[in-house]
């Protein structure tokens, strides 16, 4: 340990005596508590932000932290120090309270002291006072004093006899003592007045920043008796990351789930809450139980668990679903990357929207019902599908997605990736206007390819987006009008097979 190491943990910590002075015991563990927040999106965590060395403040989240402590008041005014918050708390969010005197004790003023004591800060205070210094010379130690004029780049000392001697920043300096004013621990300090003395179950409550939640889902997908059916096990853990400054051990967990309104500073841009609906479910194995709580849901851990400073931590959220149905489906968007809207007035240009994107894109669908092993709210978060390879029996990663908040009874959609075998191209055939009859037509042709040795079902997604009055008056396919704008055409296709999608659309105005 450091000279200075040594003098910070030797001195005393002034405190402000207003009638009698208390501080806080931070070893009693049982009486802590906390319900975190999230206002995080689904899959924006990032596994850097897990192990970012503390940078607490850039988490998307908060907590109301709880602590309750027994204190011995006497009778009139006492001050008392709390020193076991986090770093990140909102001051202005502080409450205390005496659970056994609640009208009897008030708090006349609170402080919250944030000024840590750190080598730069001590140093600083002794600026033009004396100090000791070792400086390592070969293999021995010389110990010399004089008047520090600064620390700014190293250490500047100016000796006895007058002369001034630069020394680097590594040098040992030893100090009389701790100066007033700096503490070791963010601390808040209260003047309470208290009209019954003797021991008091107190509760102090804040809220921090620095600490986050998510649900990430684990799926293992299994082929169904045709090409497109098939069966997941769904499993699901709560992550926890806490960089709020502060650990918290054997923690009584809760998790608020839902769009909670909070006050934004002006100027500031922050994503909106992550509104989350968590499984509901029994407590069982002491695991999380959920309950409706105002216009929000609230997940409580059957169980203390302990949350450390700068750590992240997995709870399982419901035990896994077996056997659940699901649909896997081929989807084609022939249209680039783009928005395809409706405009003030008709798309007359020919050419917008006429390249061509030739890839199949592969969609795992499951209905969130109890009949399919399912049936209770999901919260938003992170999917990540894989399949077993059936050769060496490992199971291999084949695509992820997030969703987004989930009733029950309510289809799941998720998007793997693209189909490797299946292809397809659109183009546009004709297209044709008349400004004086204001109309327009345009005829489109989709060429699917399916090169896979089984037969498939790919759904052609077309957006027919010149204007808002539309008709197709020829087509070589059903289809099935999904939006004002949108239509879908089921195409089959053989093994080794090639279809060819075409139709007409009329615009009006």
């Amino acid at each position: 340990m450091s000279n200075i190491n040594k003098v910070a943990a030797a001195a005393m910590i002034p405190a402000l005596i207003l009638g009698s002075s208390h501080v806080a015991g931070q070893n009693d563990a049982a009486g802590n508590a906390l319900t975190i927040y999230s206002t995080a999106q689904p899959g924006a965590i990032s596994p850097e932000a897990s192990r970012n060395g503390g940078r607490g403040q850039a988490i998307p989240g908060y907590a109301v932290v709880r602590h309750q402590r027994d204190l011995a008041l006497n009778r009139g005014r006492n001050s008392v120090r709390f020193t076991d918050v986090a770093a990140y708390i909102d001051p202005t969010t502080v409450m205390f309270e005496s659970l056994t005197d609640p009208a009897g004790t008030s708090v006349v003023e609170q402080n919250f002291q944030f000024d840590l004591v750190n080598q730069e800060k001590l140093l600083q205070k002794y600026i033009d006072q004396t100090v000791k210094v070792d400086q390592v010379r070969g293999q021995s130690v010389e110990t010399f004093s004089g008047t520090l004029l600064s620390t700014s780049g190293g250490t500047v000392l100016k000796r006895d006899d007058g002369s001034v001697q630069l020394l680097p920043t590594n040098t040992g300096v030893m100090l009389p003592s701790l100066p007033g004013g700096l503490i070791t621990r963010p601390t808040l300090v209260w003047d309470i007045s208290a009209q019954r003395a003797g021991s008091h179950h107190t509760r102090v409550s804040y809220q921090t920043t620095g600490i986050t939640w998510w649900t990430d889902y684990n799926l293992t997908y299994s082929e169904g008796s045709n090409a497109n059916a098939c069966k997941l096990d769904i499993g699901a853990w709560v992550s926890i990351i806490n960089q709020s400054g502060a650990s918290y051990p054997e923690a009584k967990l809760k998790l608020i789930a839902g769009d909670v309104q909070r006050a934004r500073p002006a100027g500031r841009v922050t994503a909106a809450p992550a509104a989350v609906k968590m499984m509901a479910r029994e407590e069982k194995d002491n695991g999380f139980a959920e309950k409706t709580f105002f216009e929000y849901h609230l997940y409580m851990l059957g169980r203390p668990t302990t949350l450390p400073d700068n750590s992240t931590k997995q709870i399982e959220l419901f035990p896994a679903a077996r056997s659940v149905p699901c649909e896997k489906t081929l989807v084609y968007y022939g249209l680039m990357p783009g928005y395809y809207g409706y405009r003030a007035s008709p798309i007359t240009d020919r050419n917008y929207g006429v390249q061509s994107n030739r890839k199949v894109d592969v969609y795992l669908g499951f209905r969130n019902a109890a009949d399919h092993n399912m049936g209770m709210p999901l919260p938003s978060g992170r999917i990540r599908v894989s399949k077993m390879d059936n050769a060496d029996k490992t199971l291999e990663f084949i695509g992820e997605d997030t969703i987004d908040h989930t009733p029950k009874n309510e289809k799941v959609l998720i998007k793997l990736g693209s189909a490797f075998d299946v292809v397809g191209e659109r183009r546009q055939v004709d297209f044709r206007i008349d400004t004086s009859r204001k109309s327009m037509g345009e005829d489109i042709e989709i060429k699917l390819r399916n090169q896979k040795k089984e037969p498939v079902t790919v759904i052609v997604k077309e957006n027919l987006y010149r204007w808002v009055n539309w008709q197709i008056t020829s087509k070589s396919h059903d289809f099935d009008k999904q939006d004002a704008r949108t239509v879908h055409f089921p195409v089959k296709i053989a093994a080794g097979g090639e279809v060819t999608l075409r139709y007409s659309v009329q615009y009006t105005w």
